[in-house]
């Protein structure tokens, strides 16, 4: 299975911001040590492959680094000229993926899930959509399947509803954190509400109810399953108090349905902001080997 990285491109924090830039040089060499894995870094988007999906606009904006000192905030980073190169190249690894998948049955973004960027806006540490785009890459390339966007990040997948919800050939489904960020909702064609301090045993409950229900929105062409580790019960920013095990079999029910139906898989990892850091990366890392 080939696994795609971008971590050796990276870009100037405060020392204050929470963003965990160092997460993708861990989930790398963890991830470079998996049999049956082969780790490359793939070709970066152009600007003009952001622009056929989003707004013409926030693309020169974000470009430029023309944002408002608001739209940072909303970012939750400064805006940098690394930041913009370092987007293009995160992006590229989706979008790489996704033809993986498309040709070998499974292959994986290490990083990726950016599915808090809308068309005009982007908020949450995602500027560009990068599942957006690679499908858009992957249609302008002749595929013309169904997708599947499966969303098991804590936070609800706003962006990808935004950009994808309207596409007749997209179900988006998420399943995330009750009362967690974003506050305002954007729905797709499933939005399930996880209440804080559910667990293992509740969350899998609800995860095979979806799994369930996601046979009346297909068949599919082509999965995207976006596996954050922030459900972790270490997570600053999760809540939903899952173990590691926890995870894991989560990870292993979400592939294990695309693989009893034969759809060609791209794992991408989202979000993850747990401490120690080290943890976190193995969980992601764990997530990929499921794939292999």
């Amino acid at each position: 299975m080939l696994a795609f990285t971008h971590d050796r491109w990276t870009f100037p924090l405060p020392a204050t911001n929470r963003f965990p830039q160092e997460k993708y040089r861990l989930v790398r060499e963890r991830v470079e040590r998996l049999p049956g894995v082969e780790v490359a870094e793939a070709a970066p988007i152009s600007w003009e492959d952001a622009a056929r999906v989003h707004d013409a606009e926030w693309v020169r904006r974000i470009r430029h680094g023309l944002l408002t000192r608001r739209e940072e905030a909303a970012l939750g980073l400064p805006w940098s000229p690394e930041l913009a190169e370092r987007t293009l190249h995160a992006t590229g690894s989706t979008v790489a993926a996704t033809e993986a998948a498309l040709r070998d049955g499974t292959a994986a973004a290490l990083g990726g899930g950016t599915h808090h960027a809308a068309r005009a806006v982007g908020r949450g540490y995602c500027l560009v959509n990068d599942v957006a785009v690679a499908l858009d890459r992957a249609r302008a390339g002749g595929f013309s399947g169904r997708v599947l966007v499966l969303d098991l990040d804590v936070h609800q997948g706003d962006g990808n509803a935004d950009l994808l919800g309207p596409d007749p050939a997209v179900a988006v489904v998420s399943v995330h954190g009750e009362r967690n960020y974003p506050f305002e909702r954007v729905p797709g064609d499933i939005d399930v509400d996880v209440p804080d301090r559910t667990g293992d045993a509740g969350y899998l409950a609800i995860l095979d109810d979806v799994l369930r229900r996601l046979d009346a929105l297909g068949p599919f062409d082509l999965a995207y399953l976006l596996a954050g580790a922030d459900p972790w019960e270490g997570d600053r920013l999760g809540r939903l108090a899952l173990t590691e095990t926890g995870l894991e079999e989560r990870d292993r029910r979400a592939i294990g349905w695309t693989r009893e139906r034969g759809i060609p898989l791209v794992v991408t990892l989202s979000g993850g902001y747990g401490e120690p850091i080290a943890t976190t990366a193995d969980i992601h890392a764990r997530t990929v080997s499921l794939a292999v």
